[in-house]
């Protein structure tokens, strides 16, 4: 792999060099606009709003927008100003928190954090003393000229860092249908349990596959050999029934379930 940004994790007076890669692969399948008659495919071009014209790459310069339609225009010069080059940035770790304590619903990506050569010992150093005290760090990092909140954190034998959305990027979850009173019956809440409770399990990431992009890859394959297409039946929805109805059919099918899968 290819680093997408080197620089340093910082805490306290201690420096480690370090080169920044993607953690994940986007595998969902991705179609191309083709025109119909010859399948050759749709190029999109970079054109002004007020003419129509092709501007070229070079002519393009960052807009910040005060007004609508009325804009400030950012130079490289100004951007490294204010901090937010990509290169040479730092992961400036400011705090050391326990990671339950932060929500879910506030990470954005996930990168590796890899040590350069001269940075290995300090690198395992940070890396074995958060997993012994069982601790995240809190950062801010640029990347590609936008500011981050980070967390780092230990798994296994490598630093990963999650990008963050800032807390006023979170939405509220304000919802009418919330505020409704409802009451909710003992043996409903019970019968509910059960069903986590045979649905309850070790999580093993390896036991799920994406079957939508199976189903793509099968029906292009097909496509490639010339094989007829057949359309596979799909399951609708049931109908809205009785709740407690349906949470005793729940509790039925998820013990069917568990036993076979104990079988």
């Amino acid at each position: 792999m290819r680093p997408i940004w080197k620089g340093a994790i910082s805490f306290g007076l201690v420096t480690i060099p370090v080169g920044l890669y993607t953690a994940r692969s986007d595998k969902r399948p991705k179609f191309k606009q083709l025109r119909e008659s010859d399948h050759s495919a749709i190029k999109y071009k970079r054109v002004s709003e007020t003419d129509g014209k092709e501007v070229p790459y070079e002519n393009i310069v960052k807009g910040y927008e005060v007004d609508k339609g009325r804009y400030v225009v950012f130079t490289s010069e100004d951007l490294e100003a204010i901090g937010t080059n990509l290169s040479g940035g730092t992961v400036d770790v400011v705090q050391f928190v326990k990671q339950e304590e932060i929500d879910p619903i506030y990470y954005r990506s996930s990168y590796y954090l890899a040590p350069e050569q001269t940075g290995i010992k300090a690198y395992k150093l940070l890396l074995k003393s958060l997993q012994e005290k069982e601790m995240v760090g809190v950062a801010k990092v640029a990347i590609r000229e936008r500011e981050y909140l980070a967390v780092i954190r230990p798994e296994e034998d490598v630093l990963i860092m999650e990008t963050m959305y800032w807390p006023d990027e979170i939405r509220e979850p304000e919802f009418e249908t919330l505020s409704e009173d409802v009451e909710i019956r003992a043996e409903e809440t019970k019968m509910a349990e059960m069903i986590i409770d045979n649905l309850t399990g070790v999580f093993d990431p390896l036991a799920w596959t994406d079957e939508s992009r199976e189903a793509i890859e099968e029906m292009a394959r097909q496509k490639v050999e010339g094989q007829e297409i057949v359309a596979t039946e799909t399951q609708q929805p049931a109908g809205v029934v009785d709740l407690m109805e349906a949470l005793k059919a729940s509790v039925e099918a998820t013990k069917e379930k568990r036993a076979k899968e104990a079988s």
